[in-house]
């Protein structure tokens, strides 16, 4: 699977964009009537300057009074034009909370409902930072910058229309002198989706790296890669530096042009507004009204050209969260299904059918794997390090798709379920765990989000849980915050949402063995609580785990090559015989058996 996510493209950005604009469309349309209203407002001021000019320069006997009213007239509209802006940015920014919390829900909504197999081949770091930056960028400007845009939007176009109806040459020599300003920003947005397209990347690319270091520091300390890993760092510091410095460049090209470009309008109606009035065409009064026009119209000019870049990188953002839609669920490699299923399939057995499974598609690490698990069955899965038992796992547990064959349930291909379905039916439990820092009522609602807290309850005290007793706060108890768990509670609590899921079929691979001994006991009793009466597969890597197994099968080199209970392996004197008296010879004191 490519190690690079999808980027939507402009379309469906614009698309996306209609979609949620369209989702409050009450909203939207509120804010534009209510800031039509302050623009029609703030039009008053200018024009009744000019009356009051106007009215001063014809000097009829009451002109104090004529002022006083004009000037009266003016203070009301201005203090009607604050109220009603400030009213259509609350109205905007109410919008674009609401907009950024539909935004993250959706991206969330994609990414859990992407299957496992799928999410793990992903690369972590872009997703983390797609999940992070780019959302917030994208809820930053639905927050405050889309609404800002909107006001000045509708302002500079009432503007726009204000000075051609009061004088049309005016008005036109006005926005002719705004040409420099369309240039700029033409020659800006022609460069400007790769430019921060480019700066994205190279920020998700710096996450991967940065995730994927920290997450093997062990390996890499091990195997002694640290230069490797630095130099890697240190290429994509450089490349994200080099990205954002070409936004920045853009920028410094954009800035100067739009400021000069703006101060041109109010030049050219002055120069032209002088001789049209010196050649008594035009009244002084129009030639000021005009000139405010077209000065108040700076302003909204300006938060454009201001917003514009935010804009830019809140499109990249926006075009790489929308992209996660576009992750291809199919597989790289071609997979046949093994006909219809018979009925003696039927049911929780689970079948393995002349399985072939390669993680890169050049080489298969496992060879014509067949194996059929009986309901109610425990299987261990044995053999040396390195012969394909977790990889056997993940194709039982639905998370890889074989490259030929079949892996099935009831009939069904395991990968082929979505993750509610296949989280009924069979769960892969590792030494890994997770636990949220949120409530443990929520933490346990993962696995089952109608369970009550009843059912809640008996499961942790299924698995042993005691101490949720002492809990400060219950179930509403934030794990993190209120409580710190220690590897063997958090494991319970893991084993609880199990419990909760009820699949009829478990699949073990060392559970316990990062714990310290007193933890893994502790766990291994919760373990067997949960077991009773499943399907469980053991992946054993100690053999003493399989001793008590229904059955054994013996992998070796990525192929199944012994299968049978423990004593019929053991006297068979093959594979499984030479391990256990090789292991049984070397260890005076076995330990006691790990649940199965």
């Amino acid at each position: 699977m490519s190690r690079h996510l999808p980027v939507a493209g402009s379309g469906d950005v614009r698309a996306a964009l209609v979609r949620d604009l369209g989702a409050d469309r009450r909203a939207v349309a509120a804010v534009i009537v209510v800031n039509a209203l302050a623009s029609a407002a703030g039009l008053a001021g200018p024009w009744l300057l000019g009356r009051i000019i106007d009215t001063i320069q014809a000097g009829p006997t009451d002109v104090l009074s004529a002022v006083d009213r004009l000037a009266f007239g003016a203070l009301l509209f201005t203090i009607a034009q604050t109220v009603l802006s400030w009213w259509a940015l609350k109205l905007g920014y109410r919008f674009g909370e609401r907009t950024a919390a539909r935004v993250r829900e959706r991206f969330l909504r994609r990414v859990l409902a992407l299957p496992p197999r799928v999410a793990d081949h992903l690369p972590s770091g872009d997703l983390i930072a797609r999940g992070s930056t780019d959302a917030s960028l994208v809820a930053t400007t639905l927050r405050y910058a889309v609404p800002e845009v909107m006001v000045a939007v509708v302002h500079a176009l009432f503007l726009m229309i204000a000075v051609l109806v009061l004088d049309p040459l005016l008005g036109l020599c006005g926005l002719v002198c705004l040409i420099g300003v369309g240039t700029a920003v033409r020659w800006y947005l022609r460069r400007a989706r790769p430019a921060y397209l480019e700066a994205a990347a190279s920020g998700g690319e710096l996450a991967d790296v940065i995730a994927g270091t920290a997450k093997g520091a062990r390996t890499i300390e091990l195997l002694g890669l640290e230069q490797r890993r630095r130099q890697a760092a240190e290429s994509a510091i450089t490349r994200a530096r080099s990205a954002n410095l070409r936004t920045l460049w853009l920028r410094t090209v954009l800035f100067p042009s739009a400021e000069i470009s703006l101060a041109l309008p109010v030049i050219g109606v002055l120069l032209i507004g002088g001789i049209l009035y010196a050649d008594g065409l035009v009244s002084l009064g129009v030639v000021v009204t005009a000139t405010v026009y077209l000065r108040q119209l700076v302003g909204p000019l300006e938060t454009l050209m201001y917003s514009i870049e935010q804009l830019q990188g809140a499109a990249a953002s926006y075009a790489r969260v929308e992209g996660v839609a576009d992750v291809s669920t199919a597989e790289p490699q071609q997979y046949t299904r093994g006909g219809n299923a018979s009925d003696e399939d039927q049911g929780d057995r689970i079948r393995v059918n002349n399985a072939h499974y390669s993680y890169t598609g050049a080489r298969d690490v496992l060879h014509g794997i067949d194996l059929l698990v009986e309901p109610g069955e425990r299987l261990a899965i044995v053999g040396t390090s390195g012969a394909g038992k977790p990889t056997l796992a993940r194709l039982l547990a639905g998370l890889d798709r074989p490259r030929t064959g079949s892996v099935t349930i009831g009939g069904a291909p395991v990968a082929d379920l979505s993750p509610d379905v296949l989280r009924e039916h069979v769960v892969l439990i590792t030494q890994d765990h997770h636990v949220f820092h949120d409530t443990v009522r929520d933490n346990l609602r993962i696995a089952r989000p109608d369970a009550t807290d009843q059912e809640l309850q008996a499961a942790l005290d299924a698995v042993g849980a005691k101490w949720v007793v002492d809990l400060p706060h219950g179930l509403d108890t934030e794990v993190g915050h209120d409580i710190t768990l220690d590897g063997a509670s958090a494991q319970q609590l893991s084993l609880a949402r199990v419990a909760l899921a009820d699949p009829h079929t478990l699949i073990l691979d060392e559970a316990t063995a990062q714990l310290d001994p007193r933890s893994a006991r502790q766990t291994e009793r919760s373990l067997a609580a949960v077991l009773q009466g499943r399907t469980v597969i053991a992946i054993a890597h100690r053999l003493h785990t399989a001793h008590d197994a229904d059955r054994i099968a013996v992998m070796e080199a990525g192929e199944i090559v012994e299968i049978g209970t423990h004593d019929e392996l053991v006297n068979a004197r093959r594979v499984y015989g030479k391990l256990w008296q090789a292991w049984h010879s070397g260890s005076s004191n076995p330990p006691p058996d790990d649940p199965p």
